[in-house]
């Protein structure tokens, strides 16, 4: 790339020009960060994180990849897992001392959990459902004829992975003797069990989900611990659409959802979500955020397909779609039950004569608050 093709950080007289040495490539991908907007302002910490940049963790038939804390220390509250299985690909039976949140992305999954009443559920997932693992609560994960992705969030922004209860290593870390008199078998039906964890690993493709149920007794348990996310219908907006998915309409979560999609030129409006924080994960498109915080703090961030965003509780933010497709950004809160305080409804309601006396705005800006506003607009 020559030299003017590269953007500066030039604006007016503030600035300079950038000779380098630089990444330009990734200068252009971060346009609001390299040249910041005149209201960015003090030390918001860093609120992106690509999986692009995240540890790969390679397996048999599949791989892993994170961003907790470590790769992005404001994520205190919430972490992600991005997953991908291939056709019979395990991930293997294993439990967390985090709740698990999970929305499949891409192809068909097979989700397994038994909980502790000693119900079974065998469900089949596509893209747009989801599931839900409460902490303790054994499960496993299978892709399907043509493999599966998807992405795991955990309440715990110090999650790890790699770090997950594994039966595998359960086993190779008991006394084969106690095993033996757990089971009521010789110790010898333990010879040839794994010394490590195996994690991911391929296993023929699995019967029938009826034949499955059958041999396990198992029920259709829908709306318990899995979700089909064609059940909540869009809220349609001038803008975009919006869908949620939280404790109302599926009690078992402990994780609300929010969907967004920005038409060009759409944004999600200015609001605040005052108990819970919010992790990002941004599916297609290109859009911008800035983040407020007291005394004077802001920040804004470039965010496309891959990269994962987070916003802690209180501070005000926007999601404005700056491409020329549609942005589809995945929320999801440490809280069972959404909630947010808009900006436009907070003034709106609050006497015209107060709202003037702060902004010194002229009746134009209150007429508009007096119309009814949308929490996604264009």
């Amino acid at each position: 790339m020559t030299d003017k093709d590269a953007p500066q950080p030039i604006r007016g007289t503030q600035g300079a020009d950038d000779p380098g040495p630089r990444n330009v490539a990734l200068d252009k991908m971060n346009p609001d960060i390299f040249l910041p907007p005149e209201t960015d302002n003090g030390g918001i910490p860093n609120l992106k994180f690509p999986f692009a940049m995240a540890h790969n963790r390679l397996e048999d038939g599949g791989w892993a990849r994170e961003v907790t804390l470590r790769e992005c220390p404001a994520l205190e509250e919430l972490a992600i897992v991005n997953m991908r299985l291939g056709p019979g690909v395990i991930r293997e039976l294993h439990w967390h001392k985090e709740a698990e949140w999970a929305y499949v992305t891409e192809g068909r999954v097979r989700f397994y959990l038994v909980d502790e009443n000693r119900q079974t559920l065998v469900e089949d997932l596509g893209p747009g459902d989801l599931w839900f693992a409460p902490a303790g609560v054994p499960h496993a994960i299978q892709g399907l004829e043509e493999g599966t992705e998807f992405v795991l969030i955990f309440n715990d922004g110090n999650f790890s992975e790699n770090e997950t209860l594994l039966v595998t290593e359960l086993f190779a870390h008991m006394p084969k003797e106690v095993l033996a008199k757990n089971f009521g078998v010789p110790e010898s039906a333990f010879d040839n069990i794994p010394p490590s964890e195996k994690y991911i690993f391929r296993q023929p493709q699995p019967a029938p989900i009826e034949q499955v149920r059958e041999e396990l007794g198992a029920g259709n348990m829908t709306g318990k611990y899995v979700f089909r996310g064609g059940d909540i219908p869009e809220n349609t907006w001038q803008g975009g659409a919006t869908k949620i998915i939280d404790s109302k309409s599926f009690d078992v979560t402990t994780m609300a959802m929010l969907m967004i999609k920005l038409e060009p030129g759409g944004m999600r409006e200015i609001h605040w979500h005052p108990d819970a924080d919010e992790i990002q994960y941004y599916l297609s498109g290109q859009a911008r955020m800035t983040v407020f915080n007291a005394v004077s703090n802001a920040r804004t961030f470039n965010y496309g397909p891959g990269d994962v965003g987070y916003v802690p509780k209180n501070l005000a933010h926007y999601i404005e779609n700056i491409g020329d497709e549609p942005v589809y950004v995945l929320n999801v809160f440490n809280k069972g039950d959404y909630r947010d305080v808009s900006l436009n409804q907070w003034l709106a309601l609050t006497p015209a004569s107060i709202v003037q006396g702060h902004l010194d705005v002229d009746d134009t800006l209150m007429k508009s608050l007096r119309r009814e506003r949308c929490p996604v607009v264009k």
